[in-house]
Order: C-alpha cells, then structure tokens, then sequence
C-alpha cells in the first residue's frame, strides 16, 4: 500500500474538490431549480443528445468516479480512527478502494455504452 499512496491522496483531494464545487450546481438544478419550476427542465432528447458528446462523458466519468475515491479514502480512515479496527487494515484498504475502482469500471462501461 505504501507505494501508491501518494495516489490515494491524490484521487482523495481531486474528489473532494470535485464534490465541492461541482455536486452542489447539480443538486440545486436537478433538486431545486427544475422540480420548482425557476428554469425550464431539459427534455429527454436534449440530454440525450448532450450524453453523445465525448466531453460531457468525460465530465460525467470525472464528476462521479472522483468522488468515489474521496468516499474510500474517508471511510477507510472512519474505520481505522473512528472504530478503531486498525488490525483489518489490509481488508479495509481493499474493500474501500475496492469498490471505488469497481464503481469507477461501471460508470466507464455505462457512459461508453451509451447509444
């Protein structure tokens, strides 16, 4: 685990960032701004025709799979710290980042796969 932490902080600190400044426009639009009506929500073909553009993907696979790690790297040190099971430390490193490299696969093939 040693050798790629560095990268673990790093994929923690760009999801963080990510989460930050880029989830709070989203839950505002989709949760607020659409449902009550102050801006005219998209329609189907237009944000379909939006998810065919490569850069939206990217954006989409950047907002959703950095996050994720920032997620694994925060549980795994909850668990450690805060539960105190610092003798599964092994296992929790792979469980957490586990499951945030498997969720980073699924958004690829998912955003790929769209027709």
């Amino acid at each position: 685990m040693g050798r790629i932490t560095p990268l673990l902080w790093l994929l923690f600190s760009a999801g963080g960032t990510v989460a930050a400044l880029l989830f709070p426009v989203h839950l505002v639009l989709t949760g607020l701004a659409f449902p009550l009506g102050w801006l005219e929500a998209p329609s189907y073909e237009f944000l379909h025709r939006l998810l065919t553009h490569p850069m939206i993907r990217l954006y989409l696979f950047v907002l959703i799979s950095l996050p994720l790690f920032h997620w694994a790297h925060r549980f795994r040190y909850t668990l450690y710290d805060g539960l105190q099971l610092k003798h599964l430390t092994e296992l929790i490193a792979v469980l957490c980042y586990g499951v945030a490299f498997l969720g980073t696969a699924m958004t690829a093939y998912l955003l790929w796969n769209i027709p």
